[in-house]
Formats: structure tokens, sequence, C-alpha cells
């Protein structure tokens, strides 16, 4: 379904990440209508609609009807279910990560969103500095091997990510390990091998052989020592060792070039690299991680 403009959408989701970046990303670009927010604490959903002077929503399925895409900034397990919802009614999809944490779920998305378009918010691949690299290094090629830290430390006074549940349950893994997978994936290719190894606290080490023959490694945690916190990674090969730059980058500048993107999508245009099939993707390889964990083994995919 193309859009018309400006796009109308419908914001699900009420808590830090919802406010910074999605509602105000969507209250400032110049080709979106912020149409409403619907959450599932009816208070914080109408103070954040009144801050941006939109109407909260009771009813998940008005605010569907009432607009043309979503941003849903909601725990995946809530996420998955509602952007079917969205996505079998015509609307498009501007979705958190990880879109599922169960491969059923992630299927039924793909299969529901075929005729929409679709964003994942893996923040930094939405950062000029990101994708300049990305593109650099797919077209060097010859990459062996890749390194990926990313290590936070979410659970101290103060952090606002802190306090939700589903990361203090699902750990680094299913935080950040979608992160670190959107930078080796465009670049190493499909996965063809899954090994997992936990450490202390959420410390997960994962490796991972590629379809390619290369192989990357990614530590993840967000409940690591503050001081042992990071955000690192390289790739090597045939070119020599290109570490990866860190940039300085904001979350609401990220989120609008996604949106940009989506918008494109929705118009016509071509489909955006974060779609929710790379999207479901990743929630396969987080998933198979997981079995290697409970497991003890190696899986395939």
């Amino acid at each position: 379904m193309k859009v018309g403009y400006p796009v109308r959408f419908g914001l699900f989701g009420t808590g830090p990440w919802a406010r910074h970046p999605h509602a105000s990303a969507l209250a400032a670009h110049p080709g979106v209508e912020f149409a409403g927010v619907w959450g599932r604490d009816p208070e914080k959903a109408a103070e954040l609609a009144g801050r941006h002077g939109v109407p909260a929503y009771s009813d998940v399925d008005a605010l569907i009807g009432d607009v043309d895409a979503v941003a849903v900034a909601l725990p995946p397990d809530v996420q998955a279910p509602l952007a079917v919802r969205a996505a079998r009614a015509g609307r498009h999809l501007l979705l958190d990560k990880p879109v599922a944490t169960r491969t059923e779920d992630a299927e039924a998305l793909v299969a529901a969103a075929a005729d929409v378009a679709s964003v994942v918010f893996f923040t930094r691949r939405f950062t000029p500095g990101m994708d300049a690299f990305i593109t650099e290094a797919v077209a060097t090629g010859g990459w062996s091997e890749a390194r990926v830290d990313h290590l936070g430390s979410i659970f101290q006074p103060g952090n606002p990510f802190g306090a939700s549940p589903w990361r203090r349950e699902r750990g680094g893994l299913w935080d950040v390990g979608p992160h670190a997978l959107a930078l080796v994936l465009p670049v190493l290719g499909p996965v063809a091998e899954v090994t997992a190894v936990a450490g202390d606290r959420d410390l997960t080490f994962l490796l991972l052989k590629h379809e390619s023959g290369a192989v990357s490694r990614l530590t993840l945690a967000v409940d690591a020592p503050p001081a042992a916190a990071r955000e690192e990674a390289a790739f090597s090969g045939e070119a020599g060792v290109r570490v990866v730059p860190r940039g300085e980058w904001a979350p609401p500048e990220a989120f609008s070039r996604a949106l940009d993107q989506l918008i494109a999508a929705a118009s016509g245009g071509p489909a955006p690299a974060c779609d929710v099939r790379f999207g479901a993707g990743v929630t396969a390889i987080l998933a198979a991680a997981e079995r290697s964990l409970d497991d003890r083994a190696t899986i395939r995919l």
C-alpha cells in the first residue's frame, strides 16, 4: 500500500526508548504526521501523547485503523503479535530490535508483512559513519574474521533501561546481540553454525561460522562491571585489519534516517536493508545461540 505525504504514524509504547528517540523524531520529521500513542499503561500514554499534542488511544486496533504506519517501542514478545496485527491491516512497520525472541513469531511477522514496507531500528546501522563503513567493507571483501565486543552496564543507578524486565530476563544476548549481528551479517554474510558459551552474570560469547567460511566472535553483555563496558569491533582479512569507527551519533537522528527509509519504501522505493526479513534472520541466530547454551552444542542453521 503506497502512502500519501505526510505519512500518519501511530506510536506503540511509552518507555524511555519510546520517548527518546521515537516520539521526539516522529514529532520533528517533516514527512510525518504524528497521529497518536498507545501504551500498556494508560496514564503514561496520556502523558506522552499530551507532551506532543496528540491523542492517547486505549484501543490498539483503533490506532492502527487511523494511521498509515506504526512505530513500535515495546518488548519483543509484545511487539511481534502487535506488528502482525498492524501488517495484516496494511500498515507499514518501523520496529525495534529484536523483532521477536521466537523464530515462529518472527516467521509469522515476515509472512504478515509481505505486502507492506518495514524497517527494524538497529540503531547504529542508521548512522552515516556506520553506513559508509559497511559499504566500503562489502566492496573491499576478502574478510576472514570479525570480532565484536558489545558490553553495557545498564543496571546502574540512573540508567533508564535498567528498569526493563525483558532486558533483565534476556540479557545481552537479546539486547545488544542484534546490534552486533547487524554489523557482521552484511559484511560476512549468512551464518551456518552457532556456538554459544555463558560467562558470569549475563556475559555471553558467540562463535559464528558464516557460509562464506569466515568466522565472527561476539562478546555480549548488558550487566558487565562498569569498568569493563565497551563497544569495539574489527574485521580482518586480505586487506588487513579494519577497526569499526565509533563516531558520534544521536538516537533521534538515527531514528529519523530510519523514518526516511520507511517512507521511501512505502512510497514505492527499494526495500530497506534492515527490514523484517533481516530482523527475522537475526532472531533465528539468537534463538540458535540460546539452544546452544541450553544443549552445550553447536547449532547448524
